[in-house]
């Protein structure tokens, strides 16, 4: 697998990006990983980001990270959750109008306020064909909105994290629309230390297994 830096249109911003590319011929499927809060420090250099990344191009899937709009080298400034999902849907017309990407094959994962920021554009946008959400942070109406979408996904949360406390995950994944998968780690916090590399193979394997499929 390599690993190459991009940069891509935003409207008028220009946002970069870094491809984990699979040694492999023909067309793959695409995923899209989303980091956390650029105020707390969040980019697409997060070690979960990363991991995910390349554990999905191990198994034969075009990965692709990014910074949101005023993070790193990426143009403008924080737009509160809503600019990002612009920042999301320029990354999936770049990611599905490039050489070897499976436009059909699409799929879009998130970590923390980037699950948050990525739920909001897969209920609306019809390319993202499968949703993987780490530890979301889910405000306001998210709930409501993973409750009614209907498309394949996958959640993944620790046991000890302090942003989505189990209790109330539990609380709230039993009315979430199937088809859906859930996986609830032990031992693990918000930051998966010492569990990221099985986070990341169950977020693949999501992936493989549905794209495989389709």
């Amino acid at each position: 697998m390599t690993s190459t830096r991009a940069e891509f249109p935003c409207s008028e911003l220009s946002l970069e990006g870094v491809w984990h590319l699979p040694d492999v011929e023909g067309l793959y499927p695409g995923v899209i990983v989303c980091h956390p809060h650029p105020q707390y420090g969040g980019n697409m250099s997060d070690h979960v980001v990363v991991a995910i990344c390349q554990a999905l191009s191990r198994n034969s899937i075009a990965a692709f990270r990014f910074n949101f709009r005023g993070v790193g080298r990426s143009g403008g400034s924080f737009g509160g959750g809503i600019g990002e999902q612009e920042d999301i849907k320029a990354a999936l017309s770049f990611v599905m109008s490039s050489p070897g990407i499976d436009g059909e094959r699409m799929g879009l994962a998130g970590y923390s306020f980037g699950a948050g920021v990525a739920l909001s554009v897969a209920v609306q946008d019809e390319r993202v064909g499968r949703l993987a959400l780490v530890s979301p942070a889910l405000f306001g109406d998210g709930w409501e909105k993973l409750k009614g979408y209907t498309k394949p996904k996958f959640l993944a949360v620790g046991d000890a994290d302090f942003v989505l406390r189990l209790d109330n995950f539990r609380k709230h994944i039993k009315d979430v629309a199937e088809p859906k998968q859930y996986q609830v780690i032990s031992g693990a916090d918000h930051f998966w230390w010492g569990y990221r590399e099985i986070l990341a193979e169950k977020v693949a394997d999501f992936f493989t297994a549905g794209f495989s499929q389709a």
